[in-house]
């Protein structure tokens, strides 16, 4: 088993003129995550770790986060969105249809 069970990655890109995950809000969003993931008690070792990351490559489309190790990429608008993410991939397992990105 790996040190954590998931992973979630979220861009916090920015990119000058062009289109980027830190327009919008991606930064206070994975720290939302991140909150919501310790309240859940899902944080630690053989659990879950939310990641900050730089530039994931698909800016066009975001914002975007990923989780690992399943690669299911998301993206979202608002708290509610990070909320059901967190609720039922990272806790139950079940990948949010409306919110993936293929």
């Amino acid at each position: 088993m790996s040190f954590y069970q998931r992973h979630i990655f979220f861009c916090l890109n920015k990119r000058d003129g062009k289109r980027c995950c830190a327009q919008f809000d991606a930064e206070d969003l994975q720290a939302h995550a991140k909150k919501r993931v310790k309240a859940l008690g899902l944080a630690g070792p053989g659990k879950v770790r939310v990641n900050k990351a730089g530039c994931l490559d698909r800016c066009d489309e975001g914002p975007v986060a990923v989780v690992y190790p399943e690669a299911v990429w998301y993206t979202f608008v608002d708290k509610n969105d990070i909320d059901e993410i967190v609720e039922s991939h990272l806790l139950r397992g079940e990948p949010v249809a409306r919110l993936r990105l293929e």
